[in-house]
């Protein structure tokens, strides 16, 4: 048996590597005390992308951890996916990441080249983002994990939330949707080379690119600080991600807004509409679209399968961003010449209902 088809046979073992009940999840968050330390930053008061810890008025720490079982054949490619998912959340907080723990849950009869591969494939990718592997931790286990806790170091008082944004934002949003539906189409033997190579190559590019982009925006604007709220769309989906940054922050008086999307501004990897169409539809993408409920509407011209790629959970996805208008031509042309296709997908408005409408 060839080392692809034994981890295909792991990825259907394991089922669909989405987060646990977003719904679930909330509740559980909501009924635990809140503890008190002027240090925290930013805790998971928000369910922002990761945490950031004051160490002194010039230097915080972002500390974020991510896994999961595997999305794709290649060993090697899981790992760079994996740790490109990771290192993405200290990204889209504006933080430079510095060292990482590996996470491993491996059967205990595995093949060791297997795992070998993995950790091969994680550590390249870590290496590419001059983030240094410090350990880890491993378990024996039926469901094959991989993933890492990452570190990164920021400025205090200067750094990205996945709120702030403001009625007039102009919406970004810097890669393609649908690789749930294209890697659950994996685990069908039904996803084409073309999608699958595609989605495979979004999954292992970093966003550290589009974060120095954003970075370079607001240095040019000095004192304006045009980025008002960054998020990394992973598992909870494009709707999942833009319902956080829409309820802003009543502890922190962070006002909530209304976003507003176009279906066609998105770009889809080749097949995900296919695939969507086709009802590749993981459990995840249906706990998101109950989760996100009637926080979201749509008119009626948008077609069943791009309702269902927005509520697709994604790996190591794209920058949902919220930028001031005049500077979002400034933002794009900085992007695009950093290499990353970013594209304008929505505006922020004033608070309304639905908190999310897609036309």
């Amino acid at each position: 048996m060839s080392t692809q088809v034994k981890l295909t046979a792991m990825a259907k073992a394991a089922g669909c590597a989405a987060k646990l009940n977003p719904a679930m999840l909330d509740a559980v968050l909501r009924k635990l005390p809140l503890q008190s330390d002027p240090n925290v930053l930013v805790g998971f008061d928000t369910n922002d992308d990761a945490g950031i810890y004051r160490i002194d008025e010039k230097l915080a720490l972002v500390q974020t951890v991510d896994f999961f079982t595997p999305i794709v054949d290649d060993p090697n490619l899981f790992g760079q996916i994996a740790a490109a998912n990771a290192l993405s959340d200290v990204y889209a907080m504006g933080g430079r990441p510095i060292s990482s723990l590996s996470i491993v849950g491996f059967p205990e009869n595995g093949d060791s080249e297997i795992l070998e591969e993995i950790i091969r494939g994680g550590l390249a990718k870590m290496t590419e983002a001059g983030c240094s592997v410090v350990g880890g931790h491993s378990i024996r286990n039926e469901d094959m994990l991989f993933g890492y806790a990452v570190t990164g170091v920021i400025d205090p008082r200067r750094f990205w939330r996945n709120v702030g944004a403001r009625a007039g934002d102009v919406l970004l949003f810097t890669k393609p949707l649908g690789t749930g539906v294209i890697t659950t189409a994996l685990k069908k033997n039904s996803a084409t080379p073309e999608s699958l190579q595609s989605a495979v190559m979004a999954m292992t590019t970093l966003n550290r690119d589009a974060a120095a982009a954003l970075r370079e925006v607001e240095e040019l604007a000095g004192d304006a600080r045009p980025i008002h709220a960054v998020t990394d769309v992973t598992g909870f989906s494009l709707l999942g991600h833009a319902r956080e940054m829409a309820l802003g922050s009543a502890s922190e008086k962070i006002a909530p807004t209304s976003l507003e999307f176009e279906h066609s501004a998105f770009a889809y990897f080749p097949g995900a509409v296919e695939a969507a169409a086709a009802g590749h539809l993981s459990g995840g993408l249906k706990n998101n679209r109950a989760f996100v409920g009637d926080c979201a509407a749509f008119a009626d011209s948008v077609p069943q399968e791009y309702r269902d790629l927005l509520f697709d959970p994604q790996t190591s996805g794209g920058l949902l961003i919220a930028i001031a208008p005049d500077s979002t031509l400034a933002a794009l042309a900085v992007l695009q010449r950093r290499g990353v296709a970013a594209r304008n997908v929505g505006r922020v408005l004033a608070k309304r209902s639905p908190l999310i409408y897609v036309t």
